[in-house]
């Protein structure tokens, strides 16, 4: 059967999830710089913000561990998996109910638990984060009111991995901005009597709302019925459509022993041969002619042509194998599962949530450092890092979408596809993040002064993040990598403590520079120390991948990365001359990127980065076609 139609309909509806989730996270984002512009236009860069931004940090370590990476990495796997049973027919009950029955309720208990302890444990907490704090009694009584989102945002985390694994990305995509519009409304409705205590009640009903908005949307996904099957039932292609069960002998991730057989399940019962199946080959164990086929609800119906044994006659003789000798015993259920299995899974959620963990004390090591720095100084890295990680929050979107299919081919044994769609990710990611990261050198104070002068922020305040920005923008290729690099690892849902062991050195290597860099040179410092932190944390992760994540091509790779990097550093240079012609900071900023998009694109022309000259050839030639048909159309003359 040609495949041709099925991977246009998946290159297609890749397209559009990415597109959607693009647009929706630009939305988020826009507003995410509203909310700091807002936290900057009413309080500035002082005491008071420091104090919210060490509250703040507890929902930043949420996102990343409960809805950005530790959820997803190991819930889209394991919903993948889920549905692929599910698709194929396996006896018992529904993979997917079964799933959400094991987990939710007990994810439910330990979240809550760990935002009570973390309530009540606040002014510890704040005086670990922060020894040199001026008012730590303010950063405690908002730390207790964001340690709230630890619960919202885990209930926020599993509803969006879920979704996605089911193909759906509308609704995850919109949860920021729901998020931030919560946060912004607060701080102007309560700032007069709760002060900046009002951007903390923000974060927790915004929280809430994430999770509001997510749950309505899995629970028809999961208990919906369309003609007698679930929704989601068929094995999601990643072409925004359902396939049949996978070729022969591919086993379902995690069950050993259970491969599917050239025929398909069609949601009623009966098997019928897949056309285009491969048949088992010679020397394998086959069942005779007259051998009845198994319906999956124990009754035996004979083949046409079979033929039938009559009153007395023994059943189909030995050398007819059944199913479960060709195929093996049945997987047993979750409850049955024996020790190793569960700890391999307690070990999966465990090296997944520890890598997430550890990737985001980044930020912790940051606000540790600065604050003994004069006050101010952990807004300034506040606000640089969220301008500047907006370029790689846009870029990793495509993994955001791609994700769920690299776990699907990987449940499916095909890792060509898993191994292909990952080099392009990871090329295409770096691309769009090394634009974004050549605008921000480019015209770091026209964008600081743009967003942010006014109010109470002042235009020291401008030079200061300026500066800091410009720095963090040097590993922002570092942050992209890790982030599409940790996918391949644990998409094939098995325990690995590579990742781990990879950003402990990194973090490491960030503790050590910024001890060294903190006195002569500050919130600069330490922003080049988080730069220099993660980017080793990358060079060891792309080293580290083999046989036992996705088998990408390492130095294929590593030479298609030389081509956009060659690209940014001539933008780079180029944005810097555009910017520096007007002191109007909006008209710098538009010359500066125009001169940083022309000079990117036609490097990445010439250089062929990330398959440019592939994708502008479809509309090359529709120019060429249309410019051309006029003058080569042949004119009818009347007679």
């Amino acid at each position: 059967m040609d495949g041709r139609p099925v991977v246009e309909s998946s290159r297609r509806f890749l397209a559009r999830a990415t597109l959607l989730s693009a647009a929706l996270s630009m939305a988020g984002a826009l507003l995410g710089l509203g909310r700091d512009q807002t936290l900057a236009h009413l309080f500035g860069a002082g005491a008071d913000t420091d104090a919210f931004l060490v509250a703040w940090t507890v929902p930043e370590m949420a996102s990343t561990l409960l809805i950005e990476d530790g959820m997803a990495f190991v819930l889209v796997p394991a919903f993948s998996v889920a549905l692929a049973r599910r698709a194929r027919g396996v006896g018992g009950p529904d993979p997917v109910h079964a799933l959400v029955a094991a987990t939710l309720p007990r994810l439910c208990l330990a979240l809550a638990g760990t935002a009570a302890v973390l309530a009540a444990g606040a002014p510890l907490l704040v005086c670990v984060l922060a020894p040199g704090l001026p008012d730590p009694a303010l950063a405690v009584s908002c730390t207790r009111l964001t340690a709230t989102c630890v619960l919202s945002f885990g209930l926020a985390g599993y509803c969006g991995a879920a979704l996605r694994a089911h193909g759906s990305y509308l609704a995850p995509g919109a949860i920021y901005i729901a998020y931030n519009a919560a946060i912004i409304t607060t701080m102007f409705a309560l700032t007069e009597h709760w002060g900046v205590r009002s951007a903390a009640l923000g974060v927790a009903l915004g929280g809430f709302l994430m999770a509001t908005l997510l749950a309505p949307p899995l629970w028809r996904r999961i208990t919906g019925r369309q003609h007698g099957r679930s929704v989601g039932a068929g094995v999601y292609d990643g072409g925004g459509g359902r396939l049949p069960a996978p070729p022969a002998g591919v086993l379902a991730a995690g069950q050993p022993g259970l491969s599917v057989d050239t025929a398909t399940h069609d949601g009623n019962s009966d098997r019928r041969p897949r056309p285009g199946a491969e048949l088992p080959d010679a020397g394998q164990p086959r069942p005779p002619a007259n051998a009845a086929t198994h319906d999956g609800n124990s009754d035996r119906r004979p083949r046409p042509g079979a033929q039938l044994p009559t009153t007395g006659q023994p059943h189909p003789p030995a050398t007819a194998t059944t199913h479960h000798e060709r195929n093996g015993p049945p997987p047993a259920p979750a409850a049955q599962l024996p020790p190793p299995e569960r700890r391999l899974a307690l070990g999966l959620v465990c090296a997944v949530l520890l890598f997430a963990l550890c990737r985001q004390s980044q930020v912790l090591i940051e606000r540790y450092f600065a604050s003994g720095l004069p006050a101010g100084a952990i807004s300034h890295l506040n606000y640089a890092q969220k301008i500047a990680q907006l370029p790689m929050s846009l870029a990793l979107m495509v993994c955001v979408v791609t994700f769920p299919v690299v776990a699907r081919a990987i449940a499916e044994g095909d890792t060509r596809r898993a191994r292909d769609r990952v080099e392009r990710d990871l090329v295409l990611t770096a691309c769009l993040v090394l634009f974004g990261a050549a605008v921000v050198v480019a015209c770091a104070p026209q964008i600081v002064q743009l967003l942010f002068q006014r109010g109470a922020f002042t235009a020291q305040d401008t030079a200061t993040t300026a500066a800091v920005m410009r720095v963090y923008a040097a590993g922002l290729l570092g942050h992209t990598l890790v982030g599409a690099l940790v996918m391949s690892y644990f998409s094939a849902a098995r325990t690995t403590w590579y990742p781990l062991g990879a950003m402990v050195v990194g973090a490491f290597t960030t503790v050590a520079l910024s001890a060294w860099a903190v006195q002569p040179w500050g919130a600069r410092g330490i922003a080049a120390a988080n730069a220099a932190g993660i980017t080793v944390t990358a060079l060891l992760l792309l080293h580290g991948l083999g046989p036992r994540t996705v088998p990408v091509r390492v130095r294929r790779v590593v030479a298609a990365l030389a081509r956009p990097v060659c690209a940014a550093g001539c933008a780079t240079g180029a944005g810097l001359a555009g910017a520096g012609l007007f002191t109007s900071p909006a008209l710098s900023v538009a010359v500066g990127c125009a001169c940083v998009a022309a000079v990117f694109l036609l490097l990445a022309l010439v250089l062929d980065a990330a398959g440019a000259r592939s994708l502008l050839a479809p509309v090359t030639h529709s120019v060429h076609r249309s410019v051309h048909r006029p003058v080569t159309r042949k004119l009818r003359h009347g007679r």
